[in-house]
């Protein structure tokens, strides 16, 4: 197996054997197709991108203004009419996504429908997609209810832009051309209208050349392991992030799958999940444009999409479906399904880091539960937070859906390779996949100075700062050897155009030669293995082994203060100021959203109180314990008394406030 053994789309002979062109095909153009064609062309290349980031700037303002009016109409008592349409189509999305979809979130759907469908109607006019689509029909449907409160007042000032949408629409042709644009609308109009949302789920787009690398891979290890292909029947395919359908679209635009092959794979054999609605809507599009670019036949909307979180949709059964009916039975169908191949860019969230962010992950006890019992259960770790992080909890989810057979393919964070934390994870990869194959992109921009340069760079440009690793995880109950671990390092000092340049040259795993075969030690490490005459010296303390010789016997957490820039300054005068500023915003805060009058049990009134509360970091910095005390309505006074000194740093002498009703948590 050589390099560059795989392309895109079929070559065809361009020159004859003496180097002379095979064929002059006929000038048959007209002036206004070379003129599509040539803009088309341009559009491929460089996208729209000036006249996108002013539409992304208007529409986020115009986003919100709907907001606030949907809000309007909703807290309005008189509007019952229109309140118990929007709670039904909430009851039933919580189902199909999940219960922490806060009422917000739904609005902000409504909002996003609402002022890019005119623009999906402009791009596509020739088939109407929020016609057909189940998600767009149902949110139509509210809407409508809402109708006649004149919501399409904001979307007026917009015409104008509608209108030059359907111009440029009209001179772009070629389905690549349109998702270009699309996706770079998408990508602008979401950091810029919802950047909250683009930080919690971890919102990143792959470079195409990865893509393509992973769908290589994967057909050239289905070929090696199974003697079948991406197109082989029976061969079902998921990209359970899909986010505006990548993957999916250079699946059907790559060759991998027959003409033959393509209309049965694409109506019963593709499938792909998305969280969120405006992506959802994109990806649909996206694989509709790419198949019927390809297959000439009457429009055929792509039915293996569902609108849903992944994650929730194996943790329970779909309780509500009438509004939703459509999106729900899509969902059963593929809980049925019997998955081999899943690929994808998972999200890459690990939760917030900050409280007053109020915009933490969500729970799922059930894929928690599996983690706790393999991942962490193998760990060496104490603090195994980093286990439940997204893209570990895809690795667990993917593993456990493909049963005994079946091949994964992810571009991930690659901390798992080497963090101590993941030695429990590295453990049981080996166990549960016959053979592993890590491609280590590096970028790791948590670094500086020359080991900074040498991890060269980011591989999702701005999007995230983590190392980056494509995996291809292979479960074949045949093979004659299991926990094969190949592993290859992309290099030092490279940038990002020539990190991707090598992974086009590459093609697949194929096209590597140089895999370093990796044997874990008894600690689970693949890399920098550790060295066990380390543990012959005596410990500085443990609390498992009461008996062990150790330097010191007590343990204390220190002063655990939560919000360090208000108890600690080196001047006394500012910093009771500090304290007593913050103190007596936290009690108008809690005068202010009527804190007393919260009912139901501690955990429940948090929950109440946690959104309702300001998040100004320049007025107060929350932590769970201030939570609790604004649940409590508990108004807080600033004791003088509790003022004291101590040493911040080493050799740092600094003034702190010890009130415990301002330290989060005391040693």
């Amino acid at each position: 197996t050589g390099k560059g053994q795989y392309g895109i789309g079929e070559k065809r002979p361009k020159y004859d054997a003496d180097g002379q062109m095979t064929q002059q095909g006929d000038l048959t153009y007209e002036v206004g197709e070379i003129e599509r064609a040539i803009y088309a062309k341009i559009v491929d290349k460089c996208g729209n991108r000036h006249h996108w980031e002013d539409w992304a700037n208007d529409i986020a303002k115009i986003a919100r203004t709907h907001i606030d009016r949907i809000h309007g109409i909703l807290e309005n008592p008189a509007n019952t009419k229109e309140k118990a349409a929007f709670e039904a189509f909430a009851a039933e999305l919580r189902d199909d996504l999940n219960d922490s979809v806060s009422d917000g979130e739904i609005v902000e759907m409504l909002a996003q429908h609402l002022v890019t469908k005119p623009v999906f109607d402009a791009l596509f006019d020739e088939y109407s997609f929020a016609k057909h689509n189940p998600m767009a029909k149902a949110m139509q449907s509210v809407l409508d209810a809402l109708h006649e409160h004149h919501l399409e007042k904001e979307a007026d000032t917009l015409e104008k832009f509608y209108q030059s949408v359907k111009v440029r629409a009209a001179g772009i042709d070629s389905a690549e051309g349109k998702q270009k644009i699309i996706v770079e609308l998408y990508d602008k109009f979401f950091r810029n209208a919802f950047p909250r949302m683009t930080e919690r789920l971890g919102i990143v787009y792959t470079p195409v050349e990865v893509v393509d690398f992973i769908l290589h891979s994967v057909n050239h290890l289905l070929q090696q392991e199974f003697g079948q292909t991406l197109g082989s029947k029976g061969v079902h395919i998921i990209d359970p992030f899909t986010g505006t359908g990548t993957f999916i679209t250079r699946l059907i635009q790559s060759g991998l799958i027959n003409d033959k092959e393509l209309p049965h794979k694409y109506q019963h054999e593709i499938h792909a999940n998305e969280l969120v609605l405006l992506a959802y809507y994109i990806a649909a599009i996206n694989i509709e444009a790419a198949y019927h670019g390809l297959i000439l036949d009457d429009y055929t909307p792509f039915e293996g999409i569902c609108l849903t979180d992944t994650f929730q949709m194996y943790e329970k059964d779909d309780l509500v479906d009438e509004l939703l009916e459509d999106n729900s039975a899509r969902r059963k169908r593929q809980k049925d399904l019997d998955i081999r191949v899943i690929v994808g860019n998972p999200p890459y969230s690990v939760g917030q880091g900050d409280a007053n962010a109020n915009n933490a992950n969500v729970a799922y006890p059930a894929l928690d539960t599996r983690i706790r019992d393999t991942y962490a259960a193998r760990s060496d770790a104490t603090n195994k937070n980093a286990l439940y992080d997204s893209y570990i909890r895809s690795i667990r989810w993917a593993s456990d859906r493909i049963g005994n057979a079946g091949i994964i393919g992810f571009v991930t964070n690659a901390g798992f390779v080497e963090a101590n934390t993941s030695n429990g994870l590295r453990k049981c990869l080996a166990d549960e996949f016959s053979s592993l194959y890590i491609f280590h992109l590096r970028g790791n921009q948590r670094t500086s100075g020359e080991t900074s340069r040498k991890e060269g760079g980011k591989i999702f440009g701005s999007g995230s700062r983590a190392p980056i690793a494509i995996s291809l995880l292979v479960k074949n109950p045949s093979a004659e050897e299991h926990g094969q671990i190949y592993f290859h390092d992309i290099g030092d000092y490279l940038s990002q155009e020539e990190k991707l340049e090598k992974i086009a040259d590459y093609a697949s795993v194929g096209g590597i030669e140089q895999w370093q075969r990796i044997s874990p030690d008894e600690h689970g490490d693949w890399l920098k293995q550790r060295d066990d005459s380390f543990n012959q010296f005596i410990v500085m303390g443990s609390k498992d082994d009461k008996s062990a010789e150790v330097l010191f016997h007590n343990y204390t957490r220190g002063l655990e203060t939560g919000r360090d820039a208000w108890v600690i300054n080196s001047s006394v005068s500012k910093v009771k100021r500090n304290v007593m500023s913050m103190l007596d915003f936290y009690n108008k805060e809690v005068c202010r959203i009527g804190a007393a009058s919260l009912q139901g049990s501690k955990k429940e009134r948090i929950d109440q109180v946690t959104p309702l509360l300001s998040n100004d970091t320049t007025k107060i910095s929350w932590t769970s314990s201030l939570f609790a005390d604004a649940a409590d309505a508990t108004t807080l006074k600033f004791f003088p008394s509790c003022t004291g000194s101590m040493l911040y740093r080493p050799f740092t002498k600094q003034a702190f406030v010890y009130d415990p009703n301002v330290i989060h948590r005391v040693g």
